[in-house]
């Protein structure tokens, strides 16, 4: 009864902060380790009329089960690549989360080899079948799936900035847990940009414009820094090779596509750090920052926020690192 009510209290939530509206969403790669748990998450948002749930294997399953749902979001189960299209017609938002998971002893950048191919292989898709929708970028790594999917998008005539993203929320609500508990916040209230890339040493903390205003000592936001950025690793460890850090993912993942949704349907004043085409760091052509969200995806991109001299730091070390991983990922497709 707990759970029931959770869940109704969650859906309540969901309804009052939201524009009702007909929004079709895809989710390709729905019956993965993040693609379940999102899908789930995805079905109680009541933006949602129609969700579109494609994998290669298990979809009409997962479908199946998410179709018992008591909401008023509509489900489609596309089982393979023929029916890929199907999936696809008619998107206003697409977002990609298949691909390998984490093991323990991997980066990020070692799934590049499987996940570059598979990315490449869906954004074509997209670019041929919902060239309008906005597209999310999930799969790892980053900061190279990102530059790829932008580059297959260019290929076809049909990329526009301000329509992808690569989804680096999971930093963010990282950070915010982090912090909370360190400093005994209700984490609700607590809200720190993160900005760079989504891997390692790119990802930065920018803790000195955390909302409420927080003090650490120098030693204490090194070792909270090296907490967020490592936080993936922990996960991955804890799960002893079962798996990577797949539910807080699909959390994030149904986050950022929430104020996406909202920003899309008139609602002012959303604003979400993700990684997307920038010229706020010359040579560095995709960059995570705070964004500005309208009704076309990037109304505006907010730039770098106020730094003291450790994060300075932390972004001239980030810098080198987050120009090969766009670099790799660029030269990939051409």
């Amino acid at each position: 009864m707990q759970l029931l009510r959770s869940v109704r209290l969650f859906q309540f939530g969901l309804r009052r902060n939201f524009h009702h509206g007909g929004m079709k969403v895809a989710v390709l790669g729905a019956s993965g380790g993040i693609g379940q748990p999102m899908s789930l998450l995805l079905k109680m948002c009541p933006q949602i009329n129609h969700l579109a749930l494609y994998d290669l294997v298990k979809t009409i399953g997962v479908g199946a089960d998410l179709s018992h749902l008591s909401t008023n979001t509509k489900i489609s189960a596309h089982n393979g690549k023929e029916q890929l299209k199907d999936a696809l017609d008619g998107c206003d938002v697409v977002l990609i989360p298949a691909g390998v998971p984490r093991k323990p002893g991997m980066t990020r950048d070692d799934l590049f080899n499987t996940n570059a191919s598979i990315v490449k292989e869906l954004t074509e898709a997209v670019a041929k079948y919902s060239p309008k929708a906005m597209l999310c970028i999930i799969s790892n790594p980053v900061n190279s799936t990102v530059p790829i999917a932008a580059e297959v998008l260019k290929k076809y005539g049909v990329y526009d900035y301000r329509r992808l993203f690569g989804v680096t929320t999971l930093d963010i609500i990282r950070s915010n847990t982090f912090i909370a508990e360190a400093k005994s916040l209700d984490v609700k209230s607590v809200n720190c940009p993160v900005i760079g890339g989504h891997s390692g040493v790119t990802i930065i903390p920018v803790l000195s414009q955390c909302k409420p205003s927080v003090i650490f000592d120098e030693e204490e936001a090194k070792q909270l820094t090296v907490r967020i950025q490592e936080a993936g690793t922990e996960v991955v460890k804890a799960k002893e090779g079962t798996g990577s850090a797949t539910l807080s993912m699909a959390y994030a993942g149904m986050l950022f596509t929430h104020s996406l949704l909202d920003a899309m349907c008139g609602k002012s004043g959303i604003i979400e750090c993700t990684f997307v085409q920038s010229d706020i760091i010359p040579g560095i052509p995709y960059f995570s920052t705070p964004v500005l969200l309208g009704r076309n995806g990037v109304e505006r991109n907010l730039g770098l926020p106020a730094m003291n001299n450790f994060e300075k730091k932390l972004l001239d070390t980030a810098l080198p690192e987050l120009k090969k991983n766009i670099e790799k990922g660029i030269k990939f497709i051409n």
